[in-house]
Parts: structure tokens; C-alpha cells; sequence
């Protein structure tokens, strides 16, 4: 397995990610409908208890006193990236077959603490649910950190997931190991701006037709109909868009559509024109940028790039001037891969740098 030596897994004040199944739960249980806990992400309750969700970039926040922390959820969740007040982030697994308790950290001092979780991969064969955090006896929950007020919405692929961005090998396959969507673009350039965001994304998808797809199309497994709802490959509960309200809502999507000499790009830019003109439906206020990911090459990145700026002028010429384009800069591999051929990490944080300059800009936020 490969791992980026760019985290840092144990930080200070002896930061642990342990699994205990066998020994009782020794503490105070906090459930997850404490509401001092919170949610950030398309998260699904329909049982309060078990709050349910499948996109990566769902968060879990709180504060509290003691000098312990662990986090309960299902066995098999997948994996999170978790921050102790201002320490490392590290990376917690919950991916054995029994594992339901995680210690996130341990001999802190007294005082208020802070923890951060964020889930970094696509959980939808893995139904993952959070099941609440374990305190000291005598811990107490604090009031959440405030809120951002800068708020994005990020749609995208595998290269939004984070896709192998952990590995160093362009011939390894996909590993839920080394899919990591905190180290991606959308990340760090929410954490550039002093932002949030809700993500919607999963590798293979498109607006037309997903990875290897029929020249046709492949309708019910596209994004203009998972963005309706909560939860991947899940018709249970529709996505309540009032729920949130970005500011600004970046589509990177595309690339699945054109990988392969497949394609109708007739069919292409009809799906793109839908799926611009669904997501104004459901946020009206917001700015909606157009992205050309890094992935694309030769005549495949000139048919995006041109389906893309015709959708923009023409829906800025029917009255929506808010439709923007933005073009990362076309990865080579001359600061690495990372599996299949996808964005490494330093070509994800070249392509951070590019899109947290054009938002800056585009949206005033210095």
C-alpha cells in the first residue's frame, strides 16, 4: 500500500487512531442528536441515531472538554479525516469487519478542545453511517465552531473525490486506501478561502453517460440524477436544496463522458445545458462555474472546452449572467500521478492554487 508522507499520522498530544471492539465502551456517549454536533454535507436522518451518508467531504464537528475523544460508527464506514484542535489532521479507519470505536485522541489537556471529522472517499457500497463520540465521565459538549459564511458547492468525478491522489504509482488501481477527497482541489481550496462545502461527486460519473458508457448515454447513472438526492445509488430521500445555499457551485464533469471514442457530442452538450440549467433551478442566487478538469488531452479537452464555453454564452445570452468558465491547466505528469493515471497530490494542489485565484477574484473574497 502506498501512503503520502505528506500527513502526518500521530501529532501532538498523543493523537491515536486504535480501534476497540472486545472491551466495553468506558465514558459518557454522546449521541448524534446531541445538538451540539455539527453537520456539514448531504446527510440523510431518517434515523436520528444513525445519520447516513455516501458523498465524500461530509463533515462532523464539535467542541468539547475532557481529555479523551473516540467516535463510533458503523463497522466497515470507510475512512475520515479527523483534526484535534489546531494538530495535524490524521486519518482514521473504520474499514474492519467489527471495528465500531476509535480512539481520536488521548491525554489532552484540561480545557476545551475541538475535533474535526471529514469522510474522504465515495461510501456507496459501504452505506456508512456515524454513530456519535465517547467523552470523559465528567466531558461536557461545547457550542460548535461557528459557521463559515462563505459557502460552496463542488459537483464533480473522481478527480473531486480525490482518486488515488494518495498513491504514487499511475498503474495501481483504485483502492479505497488511497482515495483521499480532503487532499483534493475542492479542499484545499475551501480551506484557502475560509470556506465550507457541500460535495457531490463520484468517480465514473458524468452528465451524459458514465465511464465506458454507450455512445447513447446512460441516464439513470449520471449526475443530473444523482444530484437530486441525498445519498449515491439511494432513491429513499430527495435532496432538500433549501438545506443549503451556496454562494458559488463548481462543476467539474466531463471528463467520464469524453474518455473513451465513444461519445456524441450532440448528446454531450444537451446534458450539459440540462444539468447548468438544474442546478440554477435549485440555487438561484448562486454564481455557477463551469470547470475543464486536468485529466483531459488532445482532441477531447478542445470539444470540452468548446461544449463548455457554447453552454455558458448561450445561457448568459437567455438572461443568466452568472454562468462563469474556468480551465485548470492540463496535467503532464511532471509532478507525478496518482493511481490510474489520475491527479496526484501536488498536481491537485496546483489545481487549488489555480481555482482559489479565479474565486478570489470572481467573488470578492480576499
Amino acid at each position: 500500500m502506498r501512503r503520502t508522507t505528506l500527513l502526518t499520522l500521530f501529532a501532538t498530544l498523543t493523537l491515536m487512531a486504535s480501534a476497540s471492539t472486545t472491551l466495553p465502551v468506558k465514558g459518557q456517549i454522546i449521541n448524534p442528536t446531541d445538538k451540539h454536533i455539527q453537520y456539514i454535507g448531504r446527510i440523510c436522518f431518517d434515523n436520528p441515531m444513525r445519520p447516513r451518508f455516501t458523498f465524500p467531504g461530509v463533515q462532523i464537528n464539535a467542541r468539547f472538554t475532557g481529555t479523551s475523544l473516540k467516535m463510533m460508527a458503523k463497522p466497515k464506514s470507510g475512512y475520515f479525516m479527523a483534526q484535534i484542535d489546531e494538530a495535524e489532521p490524521f486519518k482514521v479507519s473504520f474499514m474492519a469487519e467489527k471495528d465500531s470505536v476509535v480512539t481520536l485522541a488521548t491525554s489532552l489537556p484540561k480545557g476545551d478542545h475541538t475535533v474535526r471529522l471529514m469522510y474522504v472517499i465515495e461510501g456507496y457500497d459501504l452505506k456508512p453511517s456515524f454513530w456519535g463520540f465517547v467523552l470523559d465521565k465528567d466531558g461536557k459538549m461545547l457550542d460548535a465552531p461557528a459557521l463559515p459564511e462563505r459557502r460552496i458547492e463542488f459537483v464533480g468525478n473522481s478527480i473531486t473525490c480525490g482518486y488515488g491522489v494518495e498513491s504514487h504509482n499511475p498503474n495501481d488501481p483504485f483502492e479505497y486506501e488511497t482515495e483521499n477527497h480532503y487532499m483534493t482541489y475542492a479542499q484545499q481550496t475551501v480551506r484557502n478561502l475560509d470556506a465550507m462545502a457541500h460535495v457531490v461527486a463520484r468517480s465514473g460519473i458524468g452528465v451524459y453517460r458514465h465511464y465506458g458508457g454507450p455512445k447513447t448515454g446512460t441516464p439513470e447513472n449520471v449526475m443530473t440524477t444523482e444530484y437530486e438526492y441525498t445519498n449515491l445509488y439511494d432513491r429513499s430521500e430527495r435532496w432538500d436544496f433549501s438545506r443549503y445555499q451556496p454562494q458559488v457551485v463548481c462543476i467539474n464533469l466531463g471528463t467520464n463522458d469524453l474518455s473513451t471514442n465513444n461519445y456524441d457530442v450532440k448528446l454531450f452538450k444537451q446534458a450539459w445545458k440540462k444539468f447548468v440549467g438544474q442546478v440554477r433551478q435549485h440555487n438561484p442566487k448562486a454564481k455557477i462555474v463551469l470547470l475543464c478538469g486536468s485529466m483531459l488531452n488532445g482532441k477531447e479537452l478542445e470539444i470540452a472546452k468548446k461544449t463548455l464555453n457554447e453552454v455558458a454564452e448561450e445561457a448568459q445570452k437567455t438572461g443568466d449572467k452568472e454562468i462563469y468558465r474556468f480551465d485548470f491547466t492540463p496535467q503532464t505528469g511532471d509532478i507525478s500521478y496518482g493511481a490510474d493515471w489520475h491527479p496526484s497530490f501536488w498536481q491537485q494542489q496546483k489545481m487549488a492554487g489555480e481555482l482559489t485565484a479565479f474565486l478570489r477574484s470572481l467573488m470578492h473574497w480576499f
